[in-house]
């Protein structure tokens, strides 16, 4: 069953991966061998979590790269549901 209102990865990460181990974002960033301001997007939910950012994710913090992106695919999904009445589609029929 979807969950509704998923938070953004971002926001697990923050909470789950540096609140807990005291990392700053210029610590963490620089221990997944990426730019502050990359993880900074992703932190404050202005950037999702690409398949690298999963599988580095996943080798600092112990988890699975399929997990992140499960995440952030859940949190996409969530999104475009907000708005699904707006889109519009002709819906094709096989004969």
């Amino acid at each position: 069953m979807p969950m509704h209102n998923p938070p953004h990865p971002g926001e697990i990460i923050r909470e789950e991966c540096l609140k807990p181990l005291d990392l700053t974002i210029t610590g963490a960033a620089e221990g997944l061998g990426i730019h502050r301001k990359n993880l900074s997007r992703i932190l404050n939910g202005h950037a999702g979590v690409s398949p690298d950012m999963a599988v580095r994710l996943a080798r600092a913090f112990g988890s699975t790269p399929e997990t992140w992106l499960k995440l952030q695919m859940a949190y996409d999904l969530s999104r475009a549901r907000e708005k699904e009445e707006n889109i519009r589609v002709k819906q094709f029929v096989s004969a």
